[in-house]
């Protein structure tokens, strides 16, 4: 092990990681509690149709997309603490004030802009991480702020689903939005952009992550500018398979509620209960993977399998749907924990083939392709319900897409000079203590 290694604080993961895993998980419940709106009794009261259903669900996405790119940089040049606490304040009252919508029109226009807002939150986190852990932490990091989807989704199916039956959805939106707004100041106060501005942090351990992480960028070929990081292989494979990858995620989130009231014929709050499940499997597979992907220093290896998995019991789940609920429950709750498994070692093979320079901007292209592929899934798998009046040929084109994305995550080119430092060093014990 490196000396500097050796010396890296542990309390790194005490202060940061909570306050980056709240701050998540507060801008994913804005994204998924529509979904048991529209089903709890949104779509009666405002009159929306199956297909303004799927716009509505979708359009956060579409503005998802606009600002990852630029979020991404003026995190990575200026400050993701600045950037962040302006994002938690307005997407706070965005998604408070869907609860006081009373036409369609408006709701799209709120929908829209809370997708900007909570546009910059991924790339900005994800840039904040790449400045406090170092390679053999990476995807732990990741993917314990990743976590907060599934922890997020699982909480949230059943607190939504209890206060739109006690409360209502109007209701809902107020109480789960306003908290952002309150956590803005946390974050403010307890949050650091690099460890050099820590109090906490002795100078002999701020100089360790700093050294680390030197050396990590070291071993990593150069890229000029975003545009040669845009244009690169890896970017080029991943791009896409974010994309699909999505539709399926998408798709399974937005719906879920949906598809299992209509199966299980159960009530909003039943309905929420059973929404939770995958979200629990979803979570301890994280952890597995993240454990092993840290350990074995492999990422694509570990995602691809579990994008195949996903995509066969999805295909399952559909096949038994109308003659058995309860395997086919059982195949979707693999498939909605198998989906979201491997995402924090996904996110980790990033900083891994590019430098720090251009790593965030890419990593904000990918997920400007990802939340494309959210709107495409969420719009599409609703509108296929609508048409088709079952969720058949909506479970196909999800699991058509995951294994289409597998197969472009077997491309990928991991950064094989990393590896040959890394042996070398292992063979001359250099900085080994």
């Amino acid at each position: 092990m490196n000396k500097h290694e050796f010396n890296l604080s542990k309390a790194r993961w005490i202060h940061i990681i909570p306050i980056v895993f709240i701050t998540y998980s507060l801008a994913y419940v804005d994204r998924t509690n529509f979904g048991f709106a529209v089903a709890g009794g949104m779509a009666e009261d405002l009159n929306i149709t199956s297909s303004m259903s799927s716009l509505l669900g979708s359009i956060f996405f579409l503005g998802y997309f606009c600002f990852q790119i630029p979020g991404a940089h003026y995190a990575e040049k200026n400050s993701a603490k600045k950037l962040i606490f302006w994002g938690l304040i307005l997407w706070g009252l965005f998604s408070s004030l869907t609860g006081l919508v009373s036409n369609v029109e408006l709701l799209l226009v709120i929908r829209f802009l809370l997708g900007v807002v909570e546009s910059v939150v991924l790339p900005g986190l994800l840039v904040l991480l790449g400045h406090w852990f170092t390679k053999k932490e990476r995807s732990k990091a990741n993917t314990l702020l990743m976590l907060a989807n599934p922890i997020t989704i699982l909480w949230m199916s059943i607190l939504s689903g209890y206060l739109i039956q006690t409360l209502g959805w109007r209701e809902m939106f107020f109480i789960e939005g306003f908290p952002s707004i309150i956590w803005a100041i946390v974050w403010w106060m307890l949050i650091k952009d690099k460890p050099e501005e820590a109090k906490w942090l002795k100078q002999e351990e701020k100089i360790s992550i700093q050294l680390v992480l030197e050396r990590e960028q070291a071993e990593i070929k150069p890229v000029p500018n975003y545009w040669a990081a845009f244009k690169s292989r890896n970017v080029l494979l991943l791009a896409p398979q974010y994309f699909l990858w999505n539709i399926g995620i998408a798709g399974f989130i937005m719906w879920l509620p949906t598809i299992i009231k209509d199966l299980s014929k159960s009530g909003i709050g039943e309905t929420g209960l059973l929404s939770s499940v995958p979200y629990m499997l979803a979570i301890i597979l994280m952890l597995i993977i993240s454990y092993i992907s840290d350990k074995f220093q492999v990422r694509k290896l570990l995602v691809w399998p579990c994008l195949v998995i996903g995509a066969i019991t999805l295909y399952f789940s559909y096949a038994l749907g109308d003659t058995n609920f309860l395997a086919s429950f059982v195949m979707l709750t693999i498939s909605g924990g198998i989906m979201f498994a491997p995402i924090g070692t996904f996110m980790a093979i990033f900083p891994e083939i590019l430098p720090r320079n251009v790593s965030g901007a890419a990593i904000a292209l990918v997920n400007s392709m990802g939340a494309l592929g959210s709107f495409a899934g969420t719009y599409i798998v609703g509108y296929l319900n609508g048409i088709t009046g079952n969720p058949g040929a909506s479970f196909l084109l999800m699991a058509g897409a995951l294994i289409v994305a597998a197969i472009l995550t077997m491309f990928v080119k991991v950064n094989s000079n990393v590896r040959k430092v890394e042996q070398n060093e292992t063979l001359t014990g250099e900085n080994n203590i």
